[in-house]
């Protein structure tokens, strides 16, 4: 395992170089990728996706090409770029969908030879469910708008006693910030510029998703959530909360699509030998996105440098204590990393 120092090491001496390099769009114009000349490329927060008539698999499957990057959002707004956070996420991320894929399934294609830290990921181009599945089981302090933490305060300052989130009733009395919530719950949001909390009566009556889909994504959802809190408890951690993503793939079956279980789509506190949440500074020691929203001071604020590399510490940490393993960098240029990675898989999959 990595110490600290040689993360902090690590960081400071590869942070700048490793974020360099052409988005995968400027790659395919300069035609460093021949193959996906005339692809779609559809870029989102923290991955592109490319996709088009031309990208199937050798049995006919409609191909994604998901390239996960460097940048940072938060309350919906870009941050800027963090280092090493492609390669960090993308192992959580292979490392819990080992755990869970006999319960979600998943969209990705297997390719021999394909790091686990690859930032370049092959998968089926789904059918999305339009709609962001949210698990939570204790009530997190955080900002966003979305929370259930923001939820329960502007319920209290208006002088209620409960309140309705995403179909569930709860008293407010029984909440406190950090706290565990009476039972695991189901709380979607809408996947929109800005996304919201709803519930599934929502969903089923605007034609989202039907009612037996939504049951298959929850009930799914909290087999694979008790899979993964069984893990964590043997690594000293629980699950607070997650976000998974599904889709309908060819065969007309909902699988897992985008990250499963990773520091961006969940939050991940330790805990002690008795099963108490430990603290630093008054709040849980945790390794999730949160450590970064917590440093935005301003709406538009962009990370400094030093602010940048110390969120990629966390993460580096983070991901070293949920997988058991070392940290093993890819210091390979950007750019050479995803045109190797993009032919591996195209020789695979075409």
């Amino acid at each position: 395992m990595l110490d600290e120092q040689q993360i902090r090491e690590l960081v400071v001496a590869h942070g700048a170089t490793v974020n360099e390099g052409r988005p995968i769009k400027q790659l395919i114009e300069d035609g460093d990728i021949p193959r996906l000349n005339g692809s779609t490329v559809l870029e989102g927060k923290v991955s592109d996706s490319v996709f088009g008539p031309g990208l199937k698999s050798a049995s006919g499957k409609p191909i994604r090409l998901m390239f996960r990057n460097n940048r940072i959002s938060t309350h919906d707004v870009n941050r800027g770029a963090i280092p090493f956070k492609d390669q960090v996420l993308a192992f959580n991320h292979d490392h819990m969908l080992r755990l869970v894929k006999p319960v979600l399934g998943s969209s990705q294609f297997e390719v021999e030879g394909l790091s686990p830290s690859s930032t370049v990921i092959p998968a089926e181009n789904l059918k999305l469910i339009q709609l962001e599945n949210v698990l939570r089981l204790y009530m997190a302090e955080s900002s966003t708008s979305t929370s259930l933490y923001q939820h329960w305060i502007s319920a209290k300052e208006k002088g209620d006693e409960s309140m309705n989130y995403a179909g569930h009733e709860v008293t407010l009395a029984d909440l406190e910030p950090n706290g565990v919530l009476p039972y695991l719950m189901d709380t979607p949001s809408t996947k929109e510029a800005v996304d919201r909390t709803i519930d599934a009566a929502y969903l089923i009556e605007n034609g989202i998703c039907s009612e037996g889909q939504y049951a298959q994504v929850r009930n799914s959802s909290l087999m694979a959530f008790g899979m993964v809190s069984q893990y964590l408890s043997e690594r000293g951690m629980v699950l607070v909360d997650t976000k998974t993503e599904h889709g309908i793939n060819a065969e007309g079956e909902i699988v897992a699509a985008d990250e499963l279980y990773t520091m961006d789509s969940s939050r991940f506190w330790r805990i002690d030998e008795q099963g108490e949440l430990l603290s630093r500074d008054g709040k849980p020691v945790s390794f999730s996105k949160e450590f970064a929203r917590g440093m935005v001071k301003e709406k538009g604020q962009q990370f400094s440098e030093d602010q940048a590399n110390e969120i990629a510490v966390r993460y580096i940490e983070g991901l070293q204590h949920l997988t058991a393993t070392a940290f093993t960098p890819d210091l390979r240029p950007r750019e050479q990393r995803i045109v190797e990675s993009t032919n591996l898989i195209l020789d695979a999959l075409l």
